[in-house]
């Protein structure tokens, strides 16, 4: 098993705070879909998990994974979302957003999603996007035919965001951004609105 950190910040500041020795650290360009092709690239193992920072898998995640990918029709995954002592009105989101990831097939990279190094290098991977990687991702593999499974299981991410910004306006916004996304605006404009740049 590979760890590999890959940070865009200019700083290298989340490499700076990896002490272990055998964690794989990689400085980047600024962007998810470019850091994770870098990452995905690096790695020597048959299947990548892309992992955000602020998120932590299940105690037993990585025998979930494999256990998972073990169905040779299955192509790739994700756990189920929830948040570290989220404010109640986020955590009353969780269920309508459970619910659209199951109907849909289509989890964000908050979810930790996972597949075969094969099937990765065969969709060709993620868009060098800084957003909307994982969306874009997931809509090429639907539209290979490729199926996708989302555990029932959760990973707990960072509700960081949407205590600085607040709940309604965050998601309102990553809502708005989703919308015009499948509307086929840029991802580059659709990011300097999520970065407020």
């Amino acid at each position: 098993m590979e760890i590999i950190v890959v940070d865009g910040a200019r700083e290298a500041d989340t490499l700076d705070a990896v002490g272990h020795p055998d964690v794989i650290k990689l400085p980047s360009r600024r962007g998810r879909g470019v850091q994770m092709n870098l990452g995905a690239e690096t790695a020597t193992g048959d299947i990548l998990l892309f992992l955000h920072a602020d998120t932590k898998l299940p105690p037993n995640g990585l025998t979930l994974i494999k256990r998972c990918l073990d169905d040779v029709d299955i192509k790739a995954g994700a756990f189920t979302l929830s948040f570290d002592s989220a404010p109640l009105l986020l955590r009353m989101t969780l269920p309508a957003h459970e619910a659209r990831c199951r109907l849909t097939r289509m989890p964000y990279g908050d979810q930790s999603i996972f597949m075969k190094r094969e099937t990765f290098l065969q969709i060709g991977g993620y868009a060098n996007y800084r957003i909307m990687e994982d969306a874009d991702l997931m809509r090429r593999m639907k539209k290979a035919g490729m199926k996708i499974r989302i555990l029932t299981e959760k990973v707990r991410t960072s509700p960081r965001r949407f205590e600085e910004k607040g709940v309604v306006r965050t998601l309102s916004e990553n809502l708005a951004i989703v919308i015009l996304f499948h509307l086929g605006v840029d991802p580059e404009k659709l990011a300097d609105i999520y970065y407020g740049e």
